[in-house]
């Protein structure tokens, strides 16, 4: 139960991140997920770094989704998106 919360709420980080940073038309399902989940353990690990770890819910969600809007800016900065260009 707790592999599916994880992938469910990731995606959902993901996606809010991939809206924030207007990628959304370029990401899928999958890749929401994916930058969700690891731009979640981004955001805790430079959270925690920088002493601003928290165990509110509220301010795990706001960590999570900063972490994931700093993976996407990552990926944009060595041209990952550049590649996958939707068709017109």
């Amino acid at each position: 139960m707790s592999l599916m919360v994880t992938l469910f709420v990731g995606g959902l980080v993901g996606w809010f991140a991939s809206i924030f940073m207007k990628t959304d038309a370029q990401m899928g399902i999958l890749a929401n997920v994916v930058v969700g989940v690891v731009g979640s353990f981004l955001g805790g690990v430079i959270a925690n770094a920088l002493g601003l770890g928290t165990t509110d819910p509220l301010g795990g969600l706001v960590i999570a989704i900063g972490g994931a809007v700093a993976l996407i800016a990552l990926l944009l900065v060595l041209g990952v998106f550049d590649r996958f260009v939707p068709a017109r």
